[in-house]
């Protein structure tokens, strides 16, 4: 009875720690998130529903929105061109998404603003990004209640081509020369390894999960 009392309050243990682990590891991106997300433009495409029709009409649109707006663009322009464009431009992004889509055989509204979102943690190329809430081209396809699909306008992170997804080296480095070095670092996959290599270690985080994952072997023994 004794074992069994104290392998359940050492699997609670290591489940709150676990929780915990898990609290700061979404604080430590948000705050990622909130440092960078001046030097970065999201781009979101909302689908009217979650038919495979109305996916499929959502990736048409990405890919006329951002082959038409990348040539305009050229590779030197700062967000902040970026954005003034997407503006200036909005009028037209919209009669082109929406003639496609009557093309298609679909009449739905399209709207483009400038706002804020929150976005999960998401990989482009070889470089991730954490979640957190950015600066966002949000172009909504009819109610845009289907699943909708996301990418870094700038620097230009956008594919339409995820296979051959290879962040392009000018991005990189703008990015790269925006940004933190650090923070930099931690948008590549090993970031975090990196930085445990540079000293940037939490210790007390992995000593209470092995802590407790002693307790829960003993316990349980």
């Amino acid at each position: 009875m004794k074992h069994k009392t104290a392998f359940s309050i050492s699997a609670l243990c290591l489940f709150t720690a676990f929780l915990l682990s898990m609290s700061l590891r979404l604080e430590s991106s948000e705050a990622l998130a909130e440092r960078i997300s001046p030097d970065i433009l999201r781009f979101h495409v909302l689908a009217d529903s979650d038919s495979s029709e109305d996916q499929r009409l959502k990736l048409g649109v990405r890919d006329l929105v951002i082959d038409y707006i990348r040539p305009l663009l050229g590779d030197e322009a700062s967000k902040e061109e970026t954005v003034a464009l997407v503006s200036s431009r909005q009028q037209e992004i919209e009669s082109l998404a929406h003639d496609y889509l009557l093309s298609q055989g679909k009449d739905c509204p399209v709207s483009l603003t400038l706002t804020r979102d929150y976005f999960p943690t998401k990989a482009y190329g070889d470089l991730v990004f954490p979640c957190g809430t950015y600066d966002t081209a949000r172009l909504t396809i009819g109610s845009g209640r289907g699943h909708n699909w996301w990418c870094v306008l700038y620097p230009p992170l956008c594919y339409t081509d995820p296979i051959n997804a290879i962040v392009p080296e000018g991005s990189k480095n703008r990015l790269k020369k925006a940004v933190d070095q650090q923070d930099y670092l931690a948008l590549l996959p090993r970031g975090e390894e990196d930085e445990k290599q540079q000293g940037d270690e939490n210790p007390p985080a992995a000593e209470i999960r092995f802590f407790f994952l002693d307790m829960l072997k003993g316990a349980s023994s």
